[in-house]
């Protein structure tokens, strides 16, 4: 099977499977290895053909696809959240930064509080880097944080931790 048969494939897989999932994620490998690939433009502009709602491409990385379910997020709002394809070590400076020089305020991520339970690093800059990010207005460039951080439109509230 040539290359471009192959990626036709994983993205037409993607395409089935994207009513079945439940998290609204879906992570696309795009090698430079290989020749006579599609870019990841092309690719990009197939899969948003497909009316998905949020695409980002990393060169040399995989594909973080963010997808909101219909009607339940009418007015759009987004939230920021420490991407799943993040070094913990890179997460920990941005974590260091948005708490810090960033002044987000990281209150609620201390031991005994709301959203300190999950304590791991995945929860703590998830929560930091929301917080920047909607004291500056949920502008893009807020949502950052060296590449550690990805928009969603699914609120990322759990129990009593509240994401504003």
């Amino acid at each position: 099977m040539d290359s471009r048969l192959k990626l036709v494939f994983i993205v037409s897989l993607l395409l089935q499977l994207l009513d079945f999932n439940r998290e609204n994620k879906v992570r696309v490998a795009h090698g430079r290895d290989v020749t006579n690939i599609p870019s990841p433009n092309k690719v990009a502009q197939l899969v948003q053909s497909h009316n998905i709602q949020r695409l980002k491409i990393y060169d040399t990385q995989p594909y973080n696809l963010e997808f909101s379910e219909k009607g339940t997020n009418p007015n759009r709002k987004s939230w920021c959240v420490a991407s799943s394809m993040a070094q913990k070590l890179d997460l920990q400076k941005a974590l260091d930064w948005a708490c810090g020089p960033g002044k987000a305020d990281c209150s609620a991520i201390q031991p005994g509080q709301k959203c300190f339970e999950p304590n791991n690093i995945f929860s703590h800059a998830s929560f930091a880097f929301n917080d920047y990010y909607q004291q500056h207005g949920g502008a893009a460039e807020a949502c950052n944080f060296g590449g550690t951080a990805i928009k969603v439109y699914t609120d990322p509230s759990y129990g009593n931790c509240i994401y504003y």
